[in-house]
């Protein structure tokens, strides 16, 4: 009898983190439909008005004559996260093996709180940084009128997530069971054999995961890329021309949506930008979590 009663107040506890868990779970699925509701719903009259195709494929984007094309803005925003990935991958990846692998624990201690610092940092702080040193510095360089440009939004995108890539990854890489390394070592393999062939195919997974993760992160800044990658929403000629101006999807709603007025076609264009922004994310995500799913099967992750 005792024992029933002792057991009483742990069920209700038990259902009351389990009901609580739940109705998290339910909220969050609400707000994000709620938000592709809201999204879709400013966005129609733009689609109806202009046409999905006009806008997807569009080559301008000059509102003062109601011309919405989304291409400059696809085309600025997907070359800048490729570059500002490889710089991002180039740096944080080995920085991650390291860490995990290498470091002592005097190099820990100093470069851990500093990679924790970086992240801590705002990002229109990091903005500020890259008007002041950044877009000086390719200015004088490389000759150019103005030094905002596509290249300046991925050197300054690159580093900025640097941190995020360089932790997730860390932890990843810790995560593996020290009996593979061990196992490794005890068949004859050195320590970058057991790195490049054991450890970093187990921690595969949440490699992919901060990847993309990052990807997501660096398509959605904007404060900082609206600083000095020029806000110009046009198609580089050559495309290829890292040097030139150009404007994201974040930075066209940042700079543009605060003039707007309510209700006007360019209001409703600049919610069907958020709207392909929201997609974009989203697919990202389900791609992020198709990929783990893949990798942890094929090589037994974590």
């Amino acid at each position: 009898m005792n024992r029933s009663r002792m057991m009483m107040p742990r069920r209700y506890s038990e259902l009351f983190v389990e009901t609580l868990l739940f109705v998290s779970a339910i909220t969050s699925i609400l707000v994000m439909l709620l938000i592709f509701y809201f999204l879709i719903h400013e966005s129609i009259p733009a689609f109806s008005e202009l046409g999905i195709i006009s806008l997807l494929a569009g080559m301008k984007w000059h509102p003062s004559g109601d011309i919405y094309g989304f291409l400059p803005l696809i085309t600025a925003s997907l070359t800048i996260t490729i570059l500002a990935l490889f710089i991002n991958i180039a740096i944080g990846f080995p920085l991650a093996i390291y860490l995990a692998e290498l470091a002592g624990p005097r190099s820990k201690a100093i470069l851990k709180p500093a990679i924790e610092l970086l992240a801590g940092v705002p990002s229109i702080v990091y903005g500020f940084l890259g008007v002041i040193i950044l877009v000086s510095y390719l200015q004088d360089s490389f000759d150019m009128l103005t030094g905002r440009s596509i290249l300046a939004g991925s050197i300054l995108l690159g580093v900025m997530f640097i941190p995020y890539l360089t932790t997730i990854c860390e932890d990843a890489l810790r995560a593996v069971p020290g009996e593979f390394k061990e196992g490794s070592l005890a068949l004859g393999a050195n320590r970058w054999q057991t790195i490049r062939n054991v450890t970093i195919p187990a921690a595969s997974s949440g490699i992919t995961a901060a990847v993309l993760l990052n990807i997501g992160s660096i398509i959605g800044e904007t404060m900082a890329v609206l600083l000095v990658v020029g806000n110009v929403a046009r198609i580089a000629s050559p495309y290829y021309d890292i040097f030139d101006q150009g404007a994201t999807f974040t930075s066209v709603i940042a700079g543009e949506m605060g003039e707007v007025a309510r209700g006007s076609t360019h209001y409703h264009a600049l919610f069907a930008v958020g709207l392909i922004l929201l997609l974009v994310v989203s697919i990202l995500s389900l791609i992020a979590d198709f990929a783990r799913a893949r990798i942890r099967k094929k090589f037994g992750g974590y």
